[in-house]
Formats: structure tokens, sequence, C-alpha cells
């Protein structure tokens, strides 16, 4: 069979596992509908957290821009990975202890007011809707290369899908399909990176094959006869600056996404929290760190594939050009034909041959536009291993786009229904009308998320890299705050959330403005040499100055808020914290 029927069979097979779940753990109560009940055991919430924080952009970008980006590229390992280690050990066990339902729920109540509840909840969904932008893109991406369908129509099946479990079963239904989908998407990420460690090094293991062979050594000198820097040479393609600060805004954006962090609301004690935190770290681990040698593996075999290619035939599919290619040792380049279908690759033919030398810029290929998140999924086509593996790796990315989407949405739904509706709107409302408001607003965002996944304002890891800035810029200095500074009030938080929420949309908008507007050009340039992508920090800074700055300006909280975040910081021992 070839790659696209076995792409169907396990699409099939697993949606309809997900499906499955999502039916059989349905629920008739918000506390079922928000925190699964707060019953799920610490593995299995280790692999949900694992599944819901290792979105599209962990499986089908991350390794892409590490392939592009070499050096550079770590700022996401770096970023993404600490982030979690910090959340898990600095904010995760007090916000379990704290046992509220959501990061505007800890937000409100700890600073007692009903303004800075309303404006976590804003901020939650601004942070949310950016980050499901770039799952259903990488949804689309995956349905129109693997199923031949279009991406308007990939991202629309997406939604369904994720719509039907995380409508009818919330977080108790999100969480046991984001479990099956942890299992899928690290089969289908692990499997083809040993088949090509061996292929390329000798070595099963991808982690060890990286470290001890010549194959780092090879791709640099590859890179220099072809007129690129080396793989390995830092700051390449980045200033110094940008390096540090998209690297703070991807730790401490991390340890600020609501999506994460209710995760660790859906375990029965604090003790929980903090073993499905090492769990998840471990589950985590298996995938950033086979990343590296996946791009490393991806760049060797583009180069050594494409570069000095010959043009055997054209042909033209939807008004689009395609090249039918063989390689040097006169092979069919299939993938090549059928990537270029889906516009996500592109070649100048160059008097039949395609160069993969460099241009003038010394970063990208002279005669070949190649689409930062097709690297992964097109690995397993252009290393040549099976169909059945190729259909796998279509299946983990879809996997890790719909785990993330679903909680992601699940976030928008609590922020509306709970937060808003509910806390500040219709506090007299039944469990009832709660469920229906948080149903409807989770359907109202698929169709955002489904919007924006089909117009999207940049590449899968680009899109997540501007939420994870809007969640440093917003969440993370008002709860890091909110534990450790019993003076900080409502009326610092407040504006300091707006301030650094602000400041960082529209920094992230001016630079970014050609692809969001289609203006001419953006309507600034990297700020002082820090790009959209590390703004977050600037605006995390500015929130933190602020938050403090006005607090010490007003009235101290009342005294039962300051006893309140006493209680909530001291540790107790573990057998008297299981009991809050």
């Amino acid at each position: 069979m070839d790659a696209q029927t076995w792409t169907y069979i396990l699409v099939i097979l697993t949606f309809g596992i997900y499906i499955y779940i999502g039916y059989a753990s349905r629920v008739k109560d918000t506390k079922g509908f928000y925190v699964a009940g707060q019953g799920v055991p610490a593995i299995a919430n280790g692999a949900a957290t694992a599944a819901d924080w290792m979105s599209a952009a962990s499986f089908i970008s991350m390794a892409g821009l590490i392939s592009v980006l070499g050096f550079d590229g770590s700022i996401y390992l770096m970023g993404w990975t600490g982030g979690y280690v910090l959340l898990a050990l600095l904010l995760a066990p007090y916000l379990r202890k704290f046992g509220k339902y959501t990061v505007p729920d800890f937000v409100g109540d700890r600073y007692y007011s009903k303004t800075a509840r309303g404006v976590a909840a804003i901020a939650a969904v601004f942070v949310s809707l950016t980050y499901v932008a770039g799952q259903m893109r990488g949804v689309g991406v995956v349905f129109s290369r693997f199923l031949g369908l279009d991406i308007t129509w990939g991202v629309v099946l997406g939604m369904v899908i994720v719509a039907f479990f995380a409508v009818l079963g919330g977080m108790k239904g999100i969480t046991w399909t984001q479990v099956a989908q942890y299992v899928v998407l690290i089969i289908a990420y692990l499997i083809p990176a040993v088949a090509i460690a061996v292929i390329l090094t000798g070595n099963p293991i991808p982690q060890l094959s990286l470290v001890f062979s010549d194959i780092t050594g090879k791709l640099n000198q590859i890179q220099i006869d072809l007129g690129f820097r080396e793989y390995t040479e830092p700051f390449a393609n980045r200033k110094p600056i940008d390096v540090f600060m998209i690297t703070v805004a991807l730790m401490i954006g991390t340890a600020g996404l609501p999506h994460v962090i209710v995760r660790f609301y859906t375990v029965p004690n604090v003790r929980a929290a903090r073993y499905s935190a090492g769990w998840a770290l471990l589950f985590i681990a298996l995938l950033y760190t086979t990343a590296p040698a996946v791009a490393v593996f991806a760049r060797y075999n583009l180069l050594n594939t494409l570069h000095g290619a010959r043009v055997v035939s054209t042909e033209t599919v939807a008004g689009r050009e395609i090249l039918n290619l063989q390689d040097a040792q006169g092979r069919d380049i299939e993938w090549a034909s059928s990537w270029q279908r889906t516009g996500l690759i592109s070649f100048v033919n160059q008097d039949g041959q395609i160069s993969m030398q460099a241009n003038d810029k010394g970063t990208t290929f002279a005669h070949a536009t190649i689409d930062n998140d097709i690297i992964v999924l097109s690995t397993p086509e252009v290393a040549r291993l099976p169909a059945f593996v190729i259909a796998l790796v279509a299946a983990g990315g879809l996997a890790a786009a719909l785990s993330t989407a679903s909680g992601l949405l699940l976030v928008i739904s609590s922020a509306f229904s709970h937060d808003i509706y509910y806390r500040l709107i219709n506090p007299n409302a039944s469990e009832g009308l709660r469920l229906l408001v948080g149903r409807i607003v989770i359907f109202l965002g698929v169709i955002a998320a489904g919007y924006f996944g089909i117009n999207p304002p940049g590449f899968v890891a680009e899109v997540v890299a501007f939420a994870f800035g809007l969640a440093a810029a917003s969440f993370f200095p008002i709860i890091v705050l909110g534990i450790f500074d019993k003076r900080a009030n409502d009326k610092g938080a407040i504006a300091g959330m707006l301030v650094g929420l602000i400041f960082t949309m529209v920094m992230i908008l001016m630079m970014q403005s050609v692809k969001i507007f289609g203006t001419a050009e953006p309507l600034m340039g990297p700020f002082f040499g820090i790009t959209a992508q590390g703004i977050g920090t600037i605006g995390a800074i500015l929130n933190f100055a602020v938050t403090l700055i006005v607090s010490r300006a007003t009235a101290a909280p009342p005294q039962e808020i300051q006893d309140l975040v006493e209680s909530v910081r001291v540790p107790r021992g573990a057998g008297s914290a299981a009991a809050h």
C-alpha cells in the first residue's frame, strides 16, 4: 500500500479512538468539564500534560526551525524545556494548592478584583486564540499533503474532530484523549528518528548518534561547500540579544500558559501535581532530546537529495507548475512532486537543474523555497522509509496539533463561561446553563481557530512563539507576584497586565504587519535588535515594574488576602498539603 492509503487507515483508526474516548468521558457537571473532577492519576496527567504542551509547533515545526537556523534554533529547545521546568518547580504546586479552576480564577481571587479577573480572562482568550491558530495551521499542512485535501478543508475536518470531544467531554474527555494522543505522537516521532539514525550513523539511538558520530561534521562540511555557514556556528541567523530575549520569552511564556497551568488542577492534591509534573517532564524529554538529531538528519538528507537534482519533466496542477525531479543517482524524487502540489515547496528550474547553494544572504537555498513546517513531515519520505512510517508521522502530527488545540479551546471556553459569564455577569447561573454556555463558546472558538488556521499570520512555530510572548507579558509576572509578594495588590495587577499585554501585542503587530495585514513592509523593524518572538520579555519586565510600583504607591491588600498568600506559599509537608 502507498503512503496515502496507510494515512487514511491510521487517521481513521486514531480519530475513531479519540472520538470514542471523548464520548465515553462525557460529563454533566462543571467540575468534570473544567478540571476533570480533579481525579486524574499523576502518570496519566503527566502524559496528557506532555501532549497538551507538545503542540504542532513541537512535533511539526521545532525540528524544522532547528534544521533551518542551526545553532540558533536551540532557543526553542532551551526556552520551551526550561520554561516547563520553571512552571513545574516554581508555580504549579502553589497554584494547585490554591485550588481554583482557571488562571483568571486565581487572578480574580488573589487580587480580590472583578476587573483583574476580566483582564486575565481576556488575556487568556488572546493567548489561546493566537496559539490555537498555529495548531489548526498544522492540521491543514498534514491533511493537504497526506490526504490530498486542500488546506482549507483539512482545517475544517480538524475543527469538527476537536469540537466533538472538547464540547462533549470537556476537560475529562480532553485529558483521556490526550493520553492516547501522546502515545501516538511519541511513537510517530521516535520510529523514523531511530530508522534514519541507523541509516546515517549505524547507531539506533538518535541522541547518541548525534553526539558520537561524524554526522554533524559532515553536515558542516556540506554547508561550507555549498556556500552556507557552518550548521553549528553560533549567532549566524540571529543577534545574541535576540537569542537571549526569545529564549527568556519562551521560558516565562511557558510558565504562564493557561492551558498548561490548568492541567495541574485536574489531579487530586498537591503531591499528585508534583508527581504529574515529573512524569510530564520525562515524557516531554523523549521528544525534545530527539529533535536536534532529527533536525540534523533532515538537513543532511535534503542537501544530499536535492543538490544537483535534475528536472525530468514538468506538469501543471491547479495552475501551479510542478517539476518532476531525479536525484544524482537517477532515482525519482517523488516526495518533491507531492509537496509541490501543496504549495509548501517550490523550485526554480535553472537549466534543468536544482541548486541548493546559498543565496546572497547565505541562509536560504538558491533555487528552492521550502516551508519550515514540512521538514519533519517530509523527512521519512526524503529518507525513503516505508509508506507505513510516512503515514505514522502524519498521524503523529495530527495528534500533536489536535491535543493542544482541544486544551486551548477549553481555556477559551472557561474564560468566557466561567470567569466572565458566571463570575461577572450571572453569578446565579445554574450548572446546566454554565455547561451550555461553555459548550457554545468552544464551538465559536473552533470557528475562530479555523479561520486563523486557514489564514495564518506566520508558520506554525512562529505563531506559537507570539502566543508565548503574550503569555510571558501578561500572566507570568502576575502569577509570580501573586504567590511570592504579599504586597502586590489589585491596582498593580490590573495596570501591569494591561501594560505588558498591550505593549507586546502592539509591537508584534507592528513588526509582523506584512504577514498579518498584507502591507508592503512591516511598520517597524526589530526593537533594539529584538524581534517579535522575543518582545514578550520586554513586556514581562514592564509588567513586573508597573505592578510593583503601582502596588507600593497604593493601599496594601486586605489582611485576609495576605494571610491567604502566606498559607499557599509556606510548605506544610506532603501529608498536610494533600488535604488542601
